[in-house]
């Protein structure tokens, strides 16, 4: 029988802990969010979504910006 390193075989257990401990503690956040959220007028949801896709817009292209100015890797 072929012998295994234990600290190899139980590693994904460890993560998947942490992660689950993750979730829990940002759980109330998460909910206090979407409730914000679902009490905004329908003008200020639109409002926040164009101020995001203005983000985003801004990201790519210092993103793009980025990529132009570094060398392709060989």
């Amino acid at each position: 029988m072929a012998r295994t390193n234990r600290r190899q075989v139980g590693a994904g257990r460890g993560r998947a802990r942490n992660a689950v401990g993750g979730v829990r503690r940002a759980w109330p956040y998460l909910l206090m969010a979407w409730e914000r959220w679902q009490s905004l007028s329908p003008e200020d949801k639109e409002r926040y979504k164009k101020q995001a896709r203005g983000y985003a817009q801004r990201g790519r292209k210092a993103l793009d910006a980025q990529r132009r100015r570094r060398p392709p890797r060989r």
